[in-house]
């Protein structure tokens, strides 16, 4: 759907983000039966944001995908980072607003069924509360995939979308596995500094940044990785950093030098270099494939 009416855009958006992208499913989804989806997007903050509702049509999730703010949920105020999602009733009372300094970027989905209370206490998010998910990337790259294939029309557009949605639900609860038990200190200071992976990738460069940021040994660092990730947190940041790169390039274009000094890096042949290990093609071979379709 193109447009909507202007009343509704003002129930369902807020004006006080910049650069967001949207997708509009269903906006009248039956409410019995099965979840149906009506809408989504991602939103980047405004540093004067602030959103209060007292009901929305649509339950709704959302995800912070970076940035820092604060939400009330009916009654209860809760921080927001890197990592923390939140659900909400069509009669949640819902205020958020986003730190001036370091504004949220965040994705929402919103959705209709009788199923909804249900599958989302199944998947370990209360409504009116927040939680802190370990899986940072993972949960970003589906949300991601959920807004491209949400802008696409087709006669499978609706089905996809579906699918990404109950992928979002499943990666969601599969992180209730990662949480890390109260006898595991080592587990859970390994999903501290992957998490502040996802969230830094652009500004981190090195495996000594890492452990400053993290403010840990970079022994310790090298240690909690190869243990629970398999990998080294450099190998680990820089996977991240050349998707991140890969991105930017199918979406945006450009030169491949504005890519590289966006991901810190000064040398752009060290950059294809990079790009080219972890991809098995160097970024202007990509953008010839880009430009060939």
């Amino acid at each position: 759907m193109d447009k909507i009416d202007r009343r509704l855009a003002s129930r369902l958006l807020s004006e006080q983000v910049t650069g967001a992208r949207y997708f509009f499913r269903n906006l009248a989804p039956r409410r019995a039966g099965r979840l149906g989806l009506a809408m989504g997007g991602r939103e980047h903050c405004n540093p004067d944001y602030a959103l209060r509702r007292a009901s929305f049509p649509f339950y709704g999730i959302e995800y912070v995908a970076a940035g820092r703010g604060t939400v009330k949920l009916d009654d209860r105020w809760e921080a927001l980072g890197p990592g923390v999602v939140f659900a909400y009733a069509p009669a949640t009372r819902c205020e958020i607003r986003s730190d001036a300094v370091d504004p949220l970027v965040k994705y929402f989905v919103s959705f209709a069924g009788t199923d909804a209370r249900r599958r989302l206490r199944r998947c370990g998010v209360e409504l009116g509360r927040t939680r802190q998910l370990a899986a940072h990337a993972e949960i970003t790259s589906v949300l991601e995939d959920l807004v491209r294939e949400g802008q696409r029309s087709g006669v499978l557009a609706g089905r996809i979308c579906a699918a990404l949605f109950e992928l979002l639900l499943l990666k969601i609860e599969d992180t209730a596995t990662l949480a890390p038990h109260a006898s595991e200190p080592a587990r859970e200071a390994f999903l501290r500094c992957k998490a502040l992976i996802d969230a830094r990738v652009e500004r981190l460069g090195s495996l000594e940044e890492i452990a400053a940021a993290a403010g840990v040994e970079t022994s310790s660092v090298c240690r909690w990785f190869r243990r629970y990730q398999g990998t080294s947190p450099y190998q680990y940041l820089l996977r991240r950093k050349m998707n991140l790169a890969a991105e930017h390039l199918v979406e945006n274009g450009g030169l491949v030098k504005e890519v590289a000094q966006r991901l810190g890096f000064a040398d752009p042949l060290h950059f294809s270099r990079a790009f080219k290990s972890v991809h098995g093609v160097a970024p202007r071979e990509l953008l010839r494939y880009q430009h060939a379709r």
